[in-house]
């Protein structure tokens, strides 16, 4: 026997856009790349630690565990040593920016993953810190990229649309990040 739902269909309507909102703001960097086979890698050099890695981080489908590791690690919290999982959306995102500027360079990192601690600190120093800084979550990093100017970075991460773009241009660097679409100027 049919039975009709009580639902209506404002609230219908309501609960599939939240849910379709939540498909496109995960699967949308992901949605970007031509092909699953499409061979992901990134290149950093931690500019506080002196730290390197050139590492390939998907293949065949699937995020390799060993390279996010690493990775992890390179963009951790360097004035606390304090190591989170950076969300692989951010990581696609870096990717889709460096194939969009056609760069092979690494990304010079200024800051990755923040502790709740440091970016307290950081926050109550300065105007331009945000008390809940998506470094906190590993879904921001403010980085430069040698031989390209950080303009280029930052129009490439405003063509994509795909996240939050800030362009520090006195410190030469901009903040990308897998937030909301926005742009500032620090």
């Amino acid at each position: 026997m049919y039975k009709r739902s009580s639902i209506s269909r404002r609230l219908f309507l309501v609960r599939t856009m939240g849910a379709m909102a939540g498909f496109w703001v995960s699967g949308g960097v992901q949605a970007r790349f031509p092909d699953p086979g499409f061979k992901r890698y990134l290149k950093f050099y931690n500019l506080h630690t002196n730290e390197r890695l050139h590492c390939q981080y998907w293949s065949n489908g699937h995020y390799d565990q060993s390279a996010l590791t690493d990775i992890y690690y390179v963009l951790r919290d360097f004035r606390t040593d304090e190591v989170k999982p950076v969300h692989t959306d951010l990581l696609d995102l870096l990717t889709l920016i460096r194939e969009k500027v056609s760069s092979q360079g690494e990304f010079h990192v200024i800051s990755g993953y923040r502790s709740p601690v440091t970016n307290a600190r950081l926050s109550a120093a300065s105007s331009g810190v945000a008390r809940q800084s998506l470094h906190m979550k590993g879904k921001a990093i403010d980085v430069r990229l040698p031989g390209t100017p950080t303009s280029i970075l930052r129009q490439a991460g405003r063509d994509l649309g795909l996240g939050g773009v800030g362009y520090y241009a006195k410190s030469d660097f901009v903040q990308l990040d897998i937030g909301r679409p926005r742009q500032w100027i620090g």
